[in-house]
């Protein structure tokens, strides 16, 4: 990944750069490289998310009605594992970005029945 990817991605998110406390007491910045060789990418449409007292879990997959009526299988082809400190950091991410988004190009509706224009 080039170093270009590395700083756009950092000015994707609200986060800080990660800390860590030094021996002699003071704070030290860490810079992290991605890596995404190899990443396969996937898209989903359908989120679950569920959680046990340690972690929290995001299953990630494609429903093949999302619009359809009566039960649908939906095939997980993604699940991560978070721990709670993790996701917090993950929610103010995509809140942040999200923000930005619909201060650029306006509201996202979720419910579809009131995207949806009459004619």
């Amino acid at each position: 990944m080039a170093n270009e990817d590395v700083e756009q991605a950092a000015e994707t998110t609200d986060e800080p750069p990660e800390t860590a406390p030094a021996a002699d007491g003071t704070t030290v910045q860490q810079t992290i490289r991605v890596d995404d060789d190899g990443t396969v990418a996937c898209y989903a449409n359908f989120c679950r998310v569920s959680y046990t007292p340690e972690e929290l879990i995001l299953d990630l997959g494609l429903n093949p009605r999302p619009f359809g009526s009566g039960e649908t299988t939906v095939k997980v082809h993604q699940r991560v594992i978070l721990n709670f400190f993790t996701a917090k950091r993950l929610l103010n991410a995509l809140a942040g970005t999200l923000q930005r988004h619909e201060q650029a190009f306006g509201v996202l509706e979720t419910d579809v029945r009131k995207r949806v224009k009459q004619t």
